[in-house]
């Protein structure tokens, strides 16, 4: 079932931005506050966004302090969004540290982000039945640096019934199993989808769903496990249709489209590769929760209603 959407955001709106996965480099945490002033937003910087962990350097930061900075964050009824200002690792580690039912009590608010984030996305999804977006993070140099990507996240914050029909963003979209399918809208970074297998409130499969996959820096051999796992696991059973995203520094398209069709086309549903969200230059803002329809052959997903209410 659809997921309750947030509402949209209205210039002025107050937004907070956390770090519950790596470090961030001060002077992309500025340039990152800088757009989003642009957009006549008012971004808050968590307490502990700039902090490193004294042991581990790819952690912004305790897991308990990155958990905290979440959970204010969400609870403070002056911020109507939280964005993640990067990925890398953690999110894992702090995940059961947030107070849900504390986030719950708050109310549904805007979370955006990728990458390691897709933990978060699962758990706003499976704790508090919320939608989400998927889309740039506010620190992230794809995002910096690309004024597609920035004009696409704005609008779905603030119009998003322009939104309303996302189409592939890359011009070597194909369709790899053609067809339409109709779902509620899921995914993330495989591997950490993967990884969610066994752990408090995790999703029991993506039946019904239209599942968006994407990841950086695994080789072909280790997405053939993790798909094969999935597989295996029977989680992709009663999946609607899949959108695949950038494979940065995964290996060759044409290496890993042979597998995504060996790994995923006996499924019999619509498939789509390189639709344009992820790890990649102008990547697109995907909303999770959403029931919409996967054109596979015209390379378009079209939701049902607006992203943000």
């Amino acid at each position: 079932m659809p997921l309750l959407r947030p509402a949209r955001l209205a210039p002025g709106a107050r937004v907070a931005v956390v770090a519950p996965s790596g470090p961030i480099p001060d002077d992309r945490l500025e340039a990152g506050l800088d757009i989003l002033r642009g957009w006549d937003l008012d971004p808050v910087v968590a307490p502990h966004v700039r902090d490193l962990h004294p042991d581990f350097g790819y952690l912004a930061g305790a897991d308990a302090d990155r958990a905290r900075d979440l959970e204010r964050a969400w609870c403070d009824p002056d911020v109507a969004a939280v964005f993640c200002a990067r990925g890398g690792y953690g999110a894992q580690r702090m995940v059961d540290l947030v107070d849900w039912a504390a986030l719950r009590a708050a109310g549904p608010k805007v979370f955006v982000g990728y990458s390691d984030a897709t933990v978060l996305h699962e758990a706003f999804a499976t704790r508090l039945g919320l939608a989400t977006l998927h889309g740039p993070m506010t620190a992230a140099a794809d995002f910096l640096k690309n004024a597609r990507a920035q004009e696409h996240l704005r609008t779905t914050l603030f119009a998003p019934e322009e939104t309303r029909v996302i189409r592939a963003g890359s011009p070597h979209a194909a369709a790899l199993v053609g067809g339409r399918a109709r779902g509620v809208t899921l995914g993330g970074c495989v591997s950490l989808l993967a990884a969610e297998f066994g752990t408090p409130a995790a999703r029991g499969s993506a039946r019904g769903g239209l599942l968006f996959l994407e990841d950086i820096g695994e080789e072909a051999y280790r997405l053939d496990r993790t798909l094969t796992q999935l597989l295996r696991a029977r989680w992709l059973e009663g999946v609607s249709g899949i959108a695949l995203g950038s494979w940065e520094e995964c290996g060759p398209r044409e290496e890993l489209r042979a597998l995504f069709v060996d790994r995923l086309g006996g499924l019999g549903v619509p498939l789509i590769d390189d639709f344009g969200f992820g790890h990649c230059d102008g990547a697109l803002t995907v909303p999770f929760g959403v029931a919409g329809e996967l054109d596979a052959d015209a390379g378009t997903l079209t939701l049902d209603e607006p992203a943000l209410a």
